[in-house]
């Protein structure tokens, strides 16, 4: 059966070293000590290690069933819910006024990302509940706040978001959900929907569904759909569950994987509905959701990494296959361990310098949603509203690669069902896809990120990157293999930005053609952005005299590993981006 321990040392060393947390302007920052951190990290590492993780394999070989109407979750998932609940772990973000524990989203991301690796499909019930959480938070009324919100924070009623329609997916303005108000200002949602996570379950005695559909008057296109609370059981006036709604699940999907959690089809038949937010844009309020659960997903890409690197570099110290070329490591064994093999090393070194800088980097962009929401820094609301699809692409593309590399480790056991490494691989797939394809990512980025508020926050990037290759030039031993690296990889990416600028307008597929390596493109530099600044905080650690220098000349080792090995790759996303959109467009249709 598969391992995991949570990786706190290094969570401890991206919140503490490389933020700075509770050194930082930002309110409640100030509680973020590192013995309190710690406290929260290892406490939250012993549930997954010893709860959540055990409960992974087996709530991927059982599934979820439909029975009588009712979805059942896989033994054990509701017992773990349970415990969750108790110990306040679905709400460690949540206004206190709800009965959230109020710590910053920085230590939720931190947590979540714990909870991911240890069991992606269970986590999933939490985190779309957390998700319809904050868009009732911040578009509903008051007596909605009061109604669904402080049932929500507990995880007694859970919930879903509900976009997706047989015959349209990212393309919402097809979407034909009805609503049609009644006389006493509620609403009637009739339609169905498809690939809805946690749709229905037994965890939580009602489940809050956030619907999509289009009201009268609204025109046509996105611009006419209304977002609506639909709950599973409607709600009395004294706040008990009342009569079923009109809202049935169809089917459970079959899937590739995270069996452990529901993907339902909806039917919503007549269901009483509230609107949310302002009639006929409901988008808005529904974006509320989505950008949160980008970064989860982006989040979910490098932690299921993280679970499948770790076995992976168990069985590759374990597993003995061959002889050192240089000479025998095991002289008592008929082999040496698999370790030795440098393809062996560069499958897992790929993985390490990816995941510890994914993790940073999204730790970095939930800091940044910190500073705009409780700092009101816009400029950092814009920063992060940019690099969105590029923790959420990036990211997930490159966690399913890693999750792909160590079960290549296992050769023919990491085939077979019984290691267990398979189900990362499935696991990790979604995450491309959901919340948003990846192309879709790409597109945003190109699209609309690129030029959002007149361009003002790429280029606040660009000078971010510039100011700290300039403010550390005269460090010597950053310059070479750190500064270096980063600069040619920036001017990769201003090349590519300013190639779309130039060209978009006049051939928009210039632009479109080129959006995908454009976003790996970026994605690598704000990687490679993150281990410079990651051995700047490891030289400062040495240098200070640290109890602990094989960690810090460790992450050295990584960082050097990733300037010299991946960031590289920024060229070949250039040379593809500037090749322009003839070699992809030149076939025709038919030609295909």
């Amino acid at each position: 059966m598969p391992h995991y321990n949570a990786p706190t040392r290094d969570l401890q060393f991206v919140l503490h070293d490389m933020l700075g947390v509770s050194a930082g302007q930002v309110p409640g920052y100030e509680d973020l000590l590192a013995d309190f951190t710690s406290a929260v990290l290892e406490e939250a590492g012993k549930i997954a290690r010893d709860v959540l993780a055990p409960l992974n394999l087996s709530g991927d070989q059982e599934g979820c069933r439909l029975e009588n109407g009712i979805v059942r979750t896989p033994k054990g998932f509701k017992a773990a819910f349970d415990m969750m609940k108790q110990g306040g772990w679905t709400a460690l973000d949540c206004d206190p006024a709800f009965g959230g524990q109020g710590m910053p989203y920085v230590m939720a991301t931190a947590v979540g990302e714990i909870f991911v690796s240890a069991n992606m499909a269970f986590n999933m019930y939490q985190g779309l509940t957390h998700g319809a959480y904050s868009a009732i938070y911040s578009h509903g009324t008051e007596e909605q706040k009061a109604t669904y919100l402080p049932k929500m924070v507990a995880c007694d009623w859970t919930g879903t978001m509900n976009l997706t329609e047989p015959h349209c997916g990212t393309d919402l303005g097809q979407l034909r959900t009805r609503a049609e108000v009644q006389p006493d200002g509620s609403y009637k949602i009739t339609g169905q929907k498809i690939f809805i996570s946690a749709g229905d379950h037994d965890l939580a005695e009602n489940i809050i569904h956030l619907v999509l559909a289009r009201a009268p008057g609204g025109g046509e296109g996105t611009k006419g759909i209304s977002l609506f609370i639909v709950p599973k059981f409607l709600i009395n006036a004294d706040g008990s569950l009342g009569a079923r709604n009109g809202v049935s699940v169809g089917k459970i999907e079959k899937k590739m994987g995270i069996h452990g959690n529901a993907t339902c089809v909806m039917n919503y038949d007549g269901a009483t509905g509230y609107l949310l937010g302002e009639l006929h844009k409901g988008m808005r309020a529904m974006f509320t959701m989505m950008n949160e659960a980008r970064l989860g997903v982006g989040l979910q890409g490098y932690a299921v990494a993280e679970a499948a690197y770790q076995n992976a570099l168990a069985y590759a110290k374990d597993r003995l296959q061959g002889r050192d070329v240089t000479g025998v490591k095991n002289p008592s064994g008929p082999a040496d361990p698999l370790i030795v093999h440098p393809d062996i090393r560069r499958n897992l070194m790929d993985q390490k310098s990816f995941i510890e800088g994914a993790r940073a980097f999204t730790l970095w962009g939930a800091s940044l949603i910190d500073r705009g929401h409780l700092a009101n820094d816009t400029a950092a609301e814009g920063l992060v509203s940019l690099l969105t699809p590029v923790i959420k692409g990036f990211l997930t593309d490159k966690g399913f690669d890693c999750a792909v590399q160590a079960q290549q480790i296992f050769g023919g056991h990491g085939y077979v069902e019984d290691q267990g490494m398979s189900q990362f691989a499935r696991d990790a797939r979604i995450t491309m896809i959901y919340e948003g394809a990846n192309g879709v990512q790409a597109l945003d980025l190109v699209g609309r990120k690129l030029a959002q508020d007149g361009g003002k926050h790429v280029m606040a990037f660009f000078e971010m990157v510039k100011a700290f290759i300039k403010d550390n030039e005269n460090d010597a031993a950053l310059k070479a293999p750190f500064l270096d690296p980063l600069k040619a990889a920036s001017k990769d990416l201003q090349t590519a930005a300013m190639y779309f600028m130039q060209n978009a307008v006049k051939n928009p597929n210039a632009a479109l053609a080129g959006s995908y390596d454009f976003m790996h493109l970026f994605g690598h530099v704000c990687l490679g952005l993150i281990w410079a600044r990651t051995a700047k905080a490891a030289q400062a650690a040495l240098a200070s005299g640290t109890t602990d220098p094989v960690f810090y000349e460790t992450k050295l080792v990584t960082a050097r590993y990733y300037m010299a090995r991946q960031l590289p790759a920024t060229a070949l996303h250039l040379a593809r981006i500037l090749s322009g959109a003839e070699p992809v467009m030149a076939l025709s249709v038919d030609a295909f």
